[in-house]
């Protein structure tokens, strides 16, 4: 998983170079996919069924799309907020991250979402090795974000990760009596993707009815959107999307 990670990694960086104005959203997933078949590893995303099958190897959402935004003909403008997710399996082994990147400069908004949206993907990591239970952790990082005047999506969770990109147990980034009955000890051997997803509105979603992928804050208000896999051993976590020791980034 270490070396699955590491080409993912590698596939977010070299997307994250071309990231300027004018660029399209296209470019980025097909710099992602030379990279997947430079390293020989299968792109996860391509082909996943849904009510049609999802077409590229990489999600990429702008401004308001929060996740599984479509690369295209899109052109990225300055000032926008641009998440790039991918997946892919090497050797029989699973690994997933995302990262939201400004184009350009950016409004105060967007900017502390970016801040806020790493800096409690760091902190579920750092909980990850310090506590008993997911809920304790997912708490702290919903609190966080509310603390910050931000709202945490709760359609959408992580999950565990492996021989499959989606794995028991889920991963939410709330905590609510219904998903209390659903925590899960945290343990040496467990690995997750962990994806705090941000949104500087209101936390509610809408999918798409145009292209039936693309998940959009309601109101419109732009999302930031965090994610690494995330091993946990009896010395404590590890990121295996990253490019080195320490990086926490793409």
């Amino acid at each position: 998983m270490r070396d699955a990670g590491r080409v993912v990694a590698q596939a977010l960086a070299r997307a994250a170079d071309l990231i300027r104005p004018g660029v399209a959203t296209g470019e980025l997933d097909a710099a992602i996919e030379d990279v997947f078949r430079e390293a020989g590893a299968e792109p996860l995303f391509k082909g996943v069924p849904g009510r049609v099958p999802f077409p590229a190897a990489s999600c990429v959402s702008v401004n308001d799309e929060v996740v599984h935004g479509i690369p295209g003909n899109r052109m990225l403008n300055a000032g926008d907020l641009i998440s790039v997710d991918t997946a892919c399996r090497l050797a029989g082994w699973c690994a997933d991250s995302a990262w939201t990147f400004p184009v350009g400069a950016v409004d105060d908004t967007k900017r502390r979402l970016l801040e806020v949206g790493q800096s409690v993907l760091e902190l579920a990591i750092r909980e990850m090795g310090r506590r008993s239970r997911w809920s304790e952790v997912a708490a702290l990082l919903s609190d966080a974000v509310h603390e910050a005047g931000f709202s945490v999506v709760e359609d959408l969770v992580g999950h565990g990760i492996g021989r499959e990109m989606h794995e028991d147990p889920q991963v939410p980034n709330y905590v609510s009596s219904s998903l209390r009955q659903a925590d899960f000890a945290l343990e040496p051997g467990l690995v997750l993707a962990i994806e705090p997803m941000i949104n500087a509105g209101s936390r509610r979603t809408r999918i798409s009815k145009k292209d039936h992928w693309t998940v959009r804050t309601e109101d419109g208000q732009p999302s930031a959107h965090f994610e690494h896999t995330v091993a946990l051993t009896e010395d404590g976590p590890i990121v295996l999307t990253s490019l080195g020791s320490g990086q926490t980034g793409p």
